[in-house]
């Protein structure tokens, strides 16, 4: 072959002359070229048709003006047309002369180039590589944007991640598609807790064991001592824990395969990330490794994000449940029972609370929910739970109470409001007294499977406005008064007067008794929320009237 031919190159002749459609095949194939021939435009495009078919299509076609079914400009102009010879570069050639205007109708019908035959032998191969050379130039450029186009799709994907988990396995499904092969992803958490996403190409059976994740922890943390960016590595197969790119098949184990890692880490002190694939698969096309890397270094950053959340999450977390007790301190004459159930590991945390407080009047218990969902709220949840207590020691009427809050979260947290329900009862005669600051309004559910709302309402906490008087009314020993923050019952998409009367039906059909009312909530209404839940429940004894 000659050295300015390009080994695999096929060209296609159209010629009706059979001695000028040989001749030109010598030529080319003195260039190191296969050639097809063809000697009408609908031999070619039958021809075109097969190979098409096969995945077998020539790199150009050399096609002559005069065919005698139709001219090599109509050829030209049905290939263009048709999707699978598209981009097949075409050259018109004609032994006739043919002025400026034919040559342009040539160019315009999609052709790359004209030939003028007889040419020189030199001419036409140059020619015939030169639109090869741009054609592949072309087909390179149009895969390298096809894979900055899945690098793109897959970093949106990372970057829409709602844990480690779901980054770990929408990176490794980007590398999967990057590699077109078998990908493993890894995040690797400040506690040591590995978080893992395997690709789809390999099937969900035979997981590798706790010992293969701690020897990857391993390899990581040795590949990334001390180092930040992005760094790539291959590691022996005897020292990559197998089935984590296949699952053993069930006539045998696997050979084993050397892994290429491409670890990642954003800053010191930050996750490290590990992107894995067979060592194999990133040499098959041109550019993978840089592409891996970029995702790698975009895993990274959203590592960084997610993880930093989870911390969050976590005080926010250990706030409220330290401030939140499961069990509350029991007043003569009452029963009490709470529950709090943050939102799933995936949702946002919120600033729901509750409070049970024996006053100089009876028992004040409120429920209430800060507007938001982060750290602040559930900071500011702790200062409004705070206030609550000490401003009942002095004056607990749930009126007073409430504009009290309302001044409060006025001058220190302007930019936040929050909702709030307080209830004060007299255990002795079961005189209730309610203020309603913008929350779900009391459900009182009676041993009778009756169930109903009080009539109590007013404006957020935060707001300044003026409130109405407290509402008033008598609970009975076989009454349960229950408040509940709106996580327990708002569904996206439904109205909140719906979810309400579903709420008032299940508790009207819960058992007696203020345990077996909430466990009934909880289980009916308290799965997949995207809030957290907060309910308290309260009766009075019948010995206390």
């Amino acid at each position: 072959m000659s050295v300015h031919g390009k080994a695999g190159t096929t060209i296609l002749v159209v010629d009706d002359v059979a001695a000028s459609r040989y001749a030109l095949g010598a030529v080319l194939r003195r260039d190191g070229h296969r050639v097809v021939l063809a000697a009408t435009a609908s031999e070619a495009l039958i021809e075109l048709d097969v190979r098409g078919r096969a995945g077998l299509l020539p790199d150009v076609a050399l096609v002559d003006v005069g065919l005698p079914d139709m001219s090599g400009f109509e050829l030209c102009r049905r290939m263009k047309e048709t999707p699978p010879f598209a981009a097949l570069p075409v050259v018109h050639f004609s032994a006739a002369w043919t002025a400026p205007a034919d040559r342009c109708r040539g160019l315009d019908a999609g052709g790359e180039s004209y030939l003028m035959v007889p040419a020189e032998p030199e001419e036409i191969q140059a020619v015939v590589r030169a639109a090869a050379r741009g054609a592949r130039h072309r087909c390179d450029a149009e895969a390298q944007a096809g894979h900055l186009t899945r690098l793109a799709e897959t970093i949106v994907d990372v970057q829409s991640a709602r844990c480690p988990r779901e980054l770990a396995e929408a990176a490794a499904a980007g590398t999967a598609r990057l590699t077109h092969g078998p990908a493993a992803a890894f995040v690797l958490g400040d506690d040591g807790e590995l978080h893992r996403g395997l690709s789809r190409r390999r099937a969900a059976v035979a997981l590798p064991d706790d010992g293969a994740h701690t020897a990857v922890v391993h390899l990581i943390e040795r590949g990334m001592s001390g180092r930040v960016g992005v760094r790539d590595t291959v590691v022996p197969a005897p020292l990559w824990p197998p089935g984590f790119f296949h699952a053993e098949p069930s006539a045998g184990p696997r050979l084993p395969e050397d892994a290429r890692l491409t670890l990642a880490r954003a800053r010191e002190g930050c996750a490290p990330v590990c992107l894995a694939t067979p060592a194999y698969a990133r040499r098959l096309l041109p550019d993978t490794g840089r592409l891996v890397a970029r995702l790698a270094h975009a895993t990274a950053v959203a590592a960084e994000r997610l993880l930093m959340y989870e911390m969050e999450r976590h005080i926010a977390l250990t706030l409220q449940r330290s401030f939140l007790p499961a069990h509350v301190p029991q007043t003569p004459g009452t029963e009490v029972v709470v529950r709090y159930e943050p939102a799933s590991r995936d949702t946002e945390i919120g600033g729901d609370f509750y409070a049970a407080l024996g006053t100089s009047q009876g028992l004040l218990t409120g429920i209430g929910d800060v507007v938001g969902h982060s750290l602040e709220a559930a900071t500011v949840m702790v200062e409004i739970r705070h206030a609550l207590r000490a401003y009942c020691v002095e004056d607990p009427d749930p009126g007073r109470l409430a504009s009290r809050l309302d001044r409060m979260l006025q001058r220190y947290h302007p930019e936040v409001t929050a909702t709030l329900c307080l209830a004060l009862t007299d255990p002795a005669d079961g005189r209730t007294r309610v203020a309603n600051a913008g929350h779900i309004p009391p459900l009182v559910v009676g041993d009778d499977g009756t169930a109903a709302y009080l009539r109590a309402s007013g404006p957020l906490l935060g707001l300044g406005l003026d409130r109405p008087e407290p509402t008033e009314t008598v609970l009975r020993p076989t009454d349960r008064l229950l408040m509940v923050t709106d996580g327990l019952i708002e569904t996206r998409g439904t109205d909140l007067a719906v979810s309400m009367e579903h709420l008032r039906t299940v508790a009207a059909d819960a058992p007696p008794g203020v345990t077996p009312l909430c466990d009934t909530l909880l289980t009916c209404l308290g799965h997949d929320r995207e809030d957290d839940i907060a309910l308290l429940a309260m009766r009075l004894r019948a010995e206390a009237l």
